[in-house]
């Protein structure tokens, strides 16, 4: 067994000016709370507020929960898909923490009985990042989290997704399709947003017209038409598609189809000569062919609409810098499709819990991925309205790599576990 582990430096910590973070990367999370406490003790709800956005965009947190408690604030980062504690605050200045997030936000700080939405644009590390924010009611006060959005000038080329080389070429040839609909598909936290902002990159040249259609706009892209929807105005997914329609578009990417009225306009598109890239909320690429017919689209606008669905799943990664190889046990052979001769030459690794990796032993995601292609097979089996059952096992049987499959690959290359793998699938 080997091991390779870092350390990391204690973060100093000051009220002016702002402590900078240390050790690897933008400091973890005992380097962070100790920071964070400190300055807690000696300035207001302002700067401790604004330190909190800036550490949780080095740290590239994805989501800031703000929860009250019967003694104070718990403060949450969501880091690789996972919360952790980062800080608690005493009672004393919770109600001032939260109205400060709510100002920053534009939300009505006298308002604390219903539910509210917010938005801070605010200039964080040199680049224009948002922060959405909601407010909700709890027993013990407000409690608000804040969505960070990705960083607009940070692109995930395709390449970079975690495709491997046969599902690659299957989608960049569906990309240059002149028509039809691509859909990303997964549950919430799954990436299929980063997997369509990347096709569209990828299409984003200057002789088509190119149109994103989004609940929010996430990155803003030179070059692309973008459009955010504004239901409380009657302004949905439904109005702005319609709109665009009569705007001469090529390729139109809706952020996501949540109705029966956004599902037929979209599929009706990808019928008339405009390239769809949508997302959709379904298990895997299979099940997503029930999701349209459950909104009513006929078997035979779903053959002749959709060209291609990717399903997929964000799985952590080993720590690079703290980890250890082993030897497969029984089990791990079993559910890898390893024999005792394979296991005897392969090595797996796993991360070393650190202060690097927030004590987890891992650091950052990729994604896995089911690539399937609509071929004029599985076109004549929807039409005829096959069971899911049916489909997959047709899909399988023509090459489809599922999820699973793609897991285990990343399991035996050596970037993420067995116990990661059944902790993102077994809860699906």
């Amino acid at each position: 067994m080997s091991t390779d582990q870092s350390e990391l430096k204690p973060a100093e910590s000051s009220a002016t000016p702002r402590p900078q973070p240390s050790g690897s990367g933008a400091g973890r999370q005992r380097a962070l709370q100790a920071e964070l406490t400190e300055l807690a003790e000696v300035v207001g709800p302002g700067p401790l507020v604004d330190l909190l956005l800036e550490r949780a965009f080095q740290l590239n947190a994805t989501d800031i929960h703000l929860d009250p408690t019967a003694d104070g604030l718990r403060v949450r980062l969501r880091v690789d898909g996972l919360l952790h504690d980062v800080l608690r605050l005493p009672t004393a200045l919770r109600s001032n923490v939260v109205s400060r997030v709510k100002l920053l936000a534009g939300m009505d700080i006298t308002e604390r009985r219903h539910a509210q939405d917010g938005h801070i644009s605010n200039s964080a590390l040199k680049h224009e990042r948002d922060v959405r924010v909601g407010s909700s009611p709890s027993i013990y006060g407000e409690r608000l989290v804040l969505r960070l959005m990705p960083d607009a000038s940070a692109f995930t080329k395709l390449d970079e997704l975690g495709l491997d080389d046969d599902q690659s070429e299957i989608l960049l040839k569906q990309l240059r399709q002149p028509y039809g609909m691509l859909l990303t598909v997964g549950p919430v936290g799954s990436g299929k947003s980063t997997t369509s902002y990347s096709c569209v990159h990828l299409l984003n040249e200057p002789d088509r017209s190119v149109t994103t259609i989004e609940d929010p706009v996430e990155r803003r892209v030179e070059g692309i038409n973008q459009i955010q929807v504004e239901p409380k105005i009657g302004f949905g997914f439904p109005e702005a598609l319609r709109g665009v329609l009569r705007m001469d578009p090529n390729i139109m990417m809706v952020g996501e189809i949540r109705d029966p009225e956004t599902a037929h306009i979209a599929a009706r598109a990808g019928l008339t000569g405009v390239l769809v890239i949508s997302s959709l909320h379904a298990n895997d690429a299979i099940s997503s062919i029930d999701v349209l017919r459950e909104f009513g689209i006929p078997p035979m606008f779903i053959a002749d609409s959709v060209n291609c669905i990717v399903s997929q799943r964000l799985l952590r990664k080993v720590c690079p810098q703290s980890h250890e190889t082993y030897h497969p046990d029984g089990a791990e052979c079993e559910l890898l499709g390893l024999n005792y001769e394979e296991a005897e030459n392969i090595e797996l690794v796993r991360g070393v819990p650190a202060e690097v990796n927030f004590h987890t032993g891992y650091a950052g995601r990729t994604a896995i991925f089911e690539v399937l292609p609509i071929d004029e097979e599985l076109r004549k089996s929807i039409r005829r309205g096959a069971s899911q059952g049916d489909l997959r096992e047709l899909a399988i049987s023509k090459g489809m790599q599922t999820l699973e499959m793609s897991a285990r690959k990343k399991v035996l290359a050596g970037e993420t576990t067995t116990e990661e793998m059944l902790r993102v699938l077994m809860s699906t």
